[in-house]
């Protein structure tokens, strides 16, 4: 499966913004899908996840309340709203899928496909 993300820019902090990840192929909906960022100087670190139906997502402890991932299956795309903003949050955003295992896995190396990223930057 092949990963595009969209929907990175510019913005203030308590703003919102929704990241986009279209999807190739007839099995999107097969594949667990999640989001992980990853700051200059910094590790990959885990966003969200999302199951093959959408009916289950889990979150990292830094945008818990604030991000909401969710899935079309019949766009083959996935979304990550973004909400209250910070600067904190500033990073290239990566969508991921994998096609075995659920949906609870915060480690990059569970993931086979990866997107090109998509640049987000929060300022103060």
């Amino acid at each position: 499966v092949q990963l595009v993300e969209s929907g990175g820019g510019l913005l203030q902090a308590g703003g919102s913004l929704r990241l986009s990840c279209a999807a190739s192929g007839r099995t999107f909906s097969s594949y667990i899908v999640s989001w992980f960022r990853q700051a200059p100087g910094t590790d990959r670190e885990f966003v969200a996840a999302i199951s093959r139906s959408g009916d289950a997502s889990y979150y990292g402890d830094s945008v818990k309340g604030r991000f909401t991932i969710s899935r079309d299956n019949t766009k083959n795309t996935v979304y990550l709203q973004m909400n209250s903003l910070k600067p904190e949050d500033t990073a290239v955003y990566y969508c991921s899928a994998k096609s075995a295992g659920n949906y609870y896995a915060n480690n990059p190396r569970l993931y086979s496909y990866w997107g090109q990223g998509t640049q987000v930057t929060v300022s103060s």
